[in-house]
This record gives structure tokens, C-alpha cells and sequence, in this order.
């Protein structure tokens, strides 16, 4: 038997058959594969992260769950959206003004880029052939374009689980040469917004978030005083992280919120009238989705009990594993009708592909269940369904619904 991560409390203490925001898990049985999405949740995730915050703004990085319903319950709760694509970017000007969003990533062409220029939208510039790409194409519109400067920082996250500075990356430029760059976009006239500093994501430890932040602000301290220009906004990033495995414990961000208070009490004179955000994704809507697929066929196999469902890593591929984890382990699951009752049996669940990647939970201890019987996958309201190989082997699609 291998253990399984901690459910979340908004479901841990259910009993009997579980509920989505009131609604019983068997509205689906007919409809699976499905993500289920609780808008409430995230709401309450919000006000938690204004009340442990500092004066802070927040941003919503939509790639972690783009879905168009679900993004125009989010939109009034935060202060700006994140994209990075041209596709994100017009989801995200359904629900907020170009102004209030930013786009990253690198790679980006020239007709992302314009359209980004003339919707208003900040640009993340990740290189200084981007940032003249942008220049120019603003040049021909007749638009002062939004310009901020990702920074690959010379800091990592700590604990992160993806580092995303510290280190040659595609991403951002290097903090050595970014001087030159604001100073060639003022000069520009470009209405320059500030950088993006992102050293990592999925972290837990309250410690090392909050010393990289502090460290990002001293970063972008030096970075500015070397420019000689102030920036109007900081992104400080994100990095909170979620508990998926047996042994993770929930990140605190109270504590985070109070080192943060400090240090930015402390930040160097040249920031005192800059803005700050934090960019967060899966922090704000993992646990607010429950994905759920039906047992269609139970069987053994050399001693072992396989429960097969309708969908598999076709949808859900972090919960396989096949989603950079380097040491697969099983994401929270339950036997959706029975909640919290004493396991039975030892299974594996697998999805209906024809790989053995399509593991969805690797020997777990579950009440005895049978075909026709739902299983609840948690932490599912994150890197889900657009993160995954939908296409593969030709499977159905799942449903999304966001109650």
C-alpha cells in the first residue's frame, strides 16, 4: 500500500457521499469524465490572501485554469490577470481591461505582440531582441507601448518544486544586463511598468518564500538605482504552493504576509512609491476542483485489483505523474460515496489508455468499490484539463462545470 496526499478540508470531514458546493457528487455519474469546479472556494481563498497580505496587488495567473466561466468569477476578485499567449490574453480581455493584464513567456511573435501593444496590455519582456521586436511594431502602430522586464533572477526559490531562476533559463533576462534595457526603453519613450521576478513555484516552506521575496526586493532595488528609474510596479511572482503528497503540509500564509509587511517597510528609499504584486495560480484554484470518473471494468491481476475508469491521464496527467514529478506519487483520492469510510481493499486505479503510464493512484487503500462507482480525484482545479494530452488515443473530452 502506498499512501495518499491529504484531501482538502473543504472535503476531508464529509462523510457518506460527497458534496460540491451542496451538490451531491452522483449528479455526475452520467456525465464523467468531469471537473467540477467550486467558484466559492477561490473566493475564499482571496479574502484569506487579502487579510494575511500586506497592501499588496494580486494577480491571477490564468494558466494555471483558463476555463471562461471560472475566469470571469476570478476576474473581479483580483487586481490583474497574467497570460502567456495570444490565446490566454483574449480570455483575459473578456473579463478586464488591457491594462490590467501582463503577458509573459518567451517566444512570443510579432502578432502576439502587437496585438498585446495595441489592447494596452503590459508586456513581460523576456529578451532584448523581444523588447526591440516590440519597439518597433509599437513604432509603426503610433502606440506607447506597456514594456516591464521579466528579470532571471540571480536567487532561487528554496523547496520550489519548479526553480524558474538562479541558473541559465529561457526565461527573462539576466539581472547583470537589465540595467541597460530600462534605460534603453525610457529613452524609448515606452511606458515602462516595472520587472516580473519569478524565481520559482510550488513551495511550501513559509521561510523560504518570504526570504525570496525579500531578496527580490533588494533585487529590484539594485536594479533600479543601476537604471536610474524607479519602477512604477514590482512582481514579486508567487510560489505558494498546495499539499498534493503524503507528508505536505499547507503553506502559512500568515506567516508569509508578515514577513512580507516588513520587509517592504524596510525597502529602499527608491521604492517607496513602486506597487507590488503577487502572481499566483494554483494557490488560488487547485483545491477548488474535483475531477470524477466512473469504475468501468474492476479486474485482478497477479494478486493485484485494478479499478478502471472513463478517464485517465488524458485529463489528468499531474495526477499520473507525468507532469514533472521526478518521483510519482498518489495525488488525494476517494471513493466518491463513501467518504471517510475505513478502506477495504489495496487497488490501483488507471485511467482507459493503452500505455501503463495511465496510473492514477499506484496501490492505494480504498472501501471495496465496483463498476458504475465514482472516484474523486482532488486538487484537480489546476494545470487539469489544459495541461493534459486530451487528444491522445482519441478519447472523449471531459466536462468542465463550475457551479
Amino acid at each position: 500500500m502506498k499512501p495518499i496526499g491529504p484531501i482538502p478540508p473543504e472535503y476531508a470531514s464529509q462523510r457518506g457521499m460527497l458534496t460540491l458546493a451542496g451538490r451531491p457528487a452522483s449528479d455526475w455519474t452520467e456525465t464523467t469524465p468531469a471537473f467540477v469546479y467550486d467558484p466559492a472556494i477561490v473566493a475564499a481563498r482571496i479574502a484569506r490572501f487579502r487579510a494575511a497580505m500586506p497592501a499588496i496587488d494580486l494577480h491571477y495567473a490564468i494558466k494555471a485554469n483558463p476555463h471562461p466561466a471560472l475566469l470571469a468569477r476570478i476576474a473581479p476578485l483580483v487586481d490583474g490577470l497574467d497570460v502567456a499567449s495570444a490565446g490566454e490574453m483574449d480570455r483575459a480581455l473578456a473579463v478586464k481591461p488591457g491594462a490590467a493584464i501582463s503577458f509573459a513567456g518567451p517566444g512570443k511573435r510579432d502578432a502576439e505582440l502587437a496585438a498585446a501593444i495595441r489592447a494596452g496590455v503590459t508586456l513581460n519582456l523576456e529578451s532584448e531582441g523581444e523588447a526591440a521586436r516590440a519597439l518597433a511594431l509599437a513604432e509603426a502602430a503610433g502606440i506607447r507601448p506597456r514594456l516591464a522586464i521579466r528579470v532571471n533572477p540571480d536567487v532561487e526559490l528554496r523547496g520550489s518544486g519548479m526553480k524558474m531562476g538562479g541558473r541559465p533559463s529561457p526565461f527573462g533576462i539576466d539581472a547583470v544586463r537589465v540595467p541597460a534595457l530600462v534605460r534603453q526603453l525610457v529613452a524609448a519613450g515606452a511606458d515602462w511598468r516595472g520587472f516580473h521576478i519569478y524565481a520559482g513555484s510550488q513551495a511550501l516552506g513559509a521561510d523560504a518564500i518570504a526570504d525570496t521575496q525579500a531578496a527580490t526586493i533588494a533585487l529590484a532595488a539594485r536594479l533600479a538605482e543601476q537604471a536610474g528609474h524607479a519602477p512604477p510596479l514590482v512582481n514579486l511572482g508567487g510560489g505558494f504552493g498546495i499539499p498534493y503528497f503524503a507528508g505536505d503540509v499547507a503553506l502559512d500564509v500568515e506567516a508569509v504576509g508578515a514577513r512580507l509587511a516588513d520587509a517592504l517597510a524596510a525597502r529602499p528609499a527608491i521604492l517607496a512609491d513602486s506597487r507590488f504584486a503577487i502572481e499566483l495560480g494554483r494557490w488560488l484554484v487547485a483545491e477548488a476542483g474535483v475531477y470524477l470518473a466512473r469504475i468501468v471494468d474492476r479486474k485482478e491481476s497477479g494478486g493485484e485489483v485494478f479499478l478502471i475508469l472513463d478517464g485517465g491521464l488524458n485529463h489528468q496527467l499531474a495526477a499520473s505523474g507525468n507532469f514533472g514529478t521526478v518521483v510519482r506519487r498518489n495525488y488525494p483520492l476517494a471513493l466518491a460515496h463513501r467518504m471517510g469510510a475505513e478502506p477495504e481493499e489495496t487497488v490501483s486505479v488507471v485511467g482507459p489508455l493503452c500505455t501503463p503510464l495511465d496510473r492514477l493512484g499506484d496501490r492505494v487503500a480504498l472501501p471495496r468499490a465496483q463498476v458504475g462507482d465514482l472516484i474523486a480525484i482532488f486538487l484537480a482545479g489546476a494545470y487539469g484539463a489544459t495541461a493534459s494530452p486530451a487528444a491522445f488515443l482519441g478519447h472523449p473530452p471531459a466536462v468542465e462545470v463550475v457551479l
